[in-house]
């Protein structure tokens, strides 16, 4: 039986989440945020240079890569604020393949790299909704052939590690986006703070150390890594948009009254702060047990599904506090609405999730 867990931050990771706070607050504007959502290359160059400097990019790997070699929790900490201001940022992209790489031991030459921020990385691991990690991408003669797609930050990446089958066996290959043989074409998403593309590898050369084999295990751990990251991020999510619901409901008058002060706004509200607290329960749990593959099996699908159904739910729930304004294109609810939707289909779909949860409990 798994050891149990505390919650309880300590005062290093407190001041990491407080000073994450602090540096969204003061760089992400969210009418800058609304413009980017009309392109399909939207990047906040202010937060993301304010990112890299932080230097929280490693904060997961080794130090001997450049890395600060702490834990799954305090990437998730970064996450959860970055995820309460909708940031058009790569750092979800970045650190699930920086985590990859590490995991399969490739890209070595730029590990350094990503890990400073001087380089965006991303994971090409789907060719169709909901499909296999490795699907038809292969590596032959020492070059890579496929096409992967709904590959995160992928106009903005420059290093990807793409997932393939050589002799019948996984393996991970670290691909530069300049390389002879690279297409990428942005494609449209809900979410357009976080783009999307389709990128085919056409033939494209293979160093040898940029090509390591990795077991269906392996895998499963980097897409576990993705969907506990993405947990805290659609927890962080939820929060502001409970926030928002909450203040409204404050400072909006009818009938001479706040309509907080109505049973059903209040009774909205109080099922938002309960589903809020649920998933970061289970959020944290996931991020605190990573390390323990077999808790590790159970408690990040729990999380992907808690999270998932939190972050939408409240999401949708605050327009309908906010009434009329909470649909016009000025708020930004609808920027948190359509995040939490297109979370809820990132890394495989909910559903997928819960498959593998019954599949860990023995149901």
């Amino acid at each position: 039986m798994a050891e149990a867990i505390t919650f309880r931050r300590s005062d290093e990771q407190s001041m990491l989440s407080a000073t994450v706070r602090e540096l969204v607050d003061a760089s992400v504007d969210f009418d800058a945020t609304r413009e980017l959502s009309t392109t399909d290359r939207a990047l906040d160059e202010n937060t993301w240079a304010a990112i890299k400097d932080m230097g929280v990019l490693g904060l997961h790997l080794p130090e001997e890569v450049g890395g600060a070699g702490y834990s799954a929790v305090e990437v998730a900490l970064v996450i959860e604020e970055l995820g309460r201001s909708v940031a058009a940022v790569p750092y979800l992209s970045t650190v699930v393949a920086s985590y990859a790489m590490d995991l399969a031991g490739v890209g070595s030459d730029v590990l350094a790299s990503v890990a400073d921020g001087s380089a965006v990385a991303t994971v090409a691991f789907y060719e169709s909704a909901h499909g296999d990690v490795v699907g038809d991408a292969v590596v032959e003669d020492g070059s890579l052939t496929g096409t992967k797609r709904y590959v995160t930050d992928g106009v903005h990446a420059d290093v990807f590690v793409v997932s393939a089958s050589r002799d019948g066996a996984p393996v991970l290959a670290v691909v530069a986006a300049d390389a002879d043989g690279v297409e990428v074409t942005p494609v449209n998403a809900l979410d357009a703070t976080r783009p999307l593309a389709a990128v085919t590898f056409d033939g494209v050369a293979l160093a040898d150390r940029s090509v390591g084999s990795v077991t269906q295990d392996e895998l499963g751990a980097v897409e576990a890594f993705a969907a506990m990251c993405l947990a805290s991020e659609q927890v962080g999510g939820a929060q502001r948009c409970m926030e928002v619901a909450v203040e409204y409901a404050k400072s909006r008058y009818q009938f001479g009254r706040a309509i907080g002060s109505f049973q059903a706004v209040k009774h909205k509200c109080a099922d938002m702060l309960v589903a809020v607290e649920h998933a970061r329960s289970a959020a944290a749990h996931a991020a605190s047990s990573f390390e323990d593959e077999t808790e590790r099996s159970i408690a990040v699908p729990l999380a992907r599904s808690v999270c998932s159904d939190a972050f939408l739910q409240i999401a949708g729930d605050t327009i309908q506090v906010l009434g009329g304004i909470g649909f016009t294109w000025e708020h930004e609810a609808h920027l948190y609405f359509k995040r939490a939707k297109a979370d809820a289909l990132l890394f495989g779909d909910v559903d997928v999730w819960r498959d593998r949860l019954a599949d860990a409990v023995g149901l």
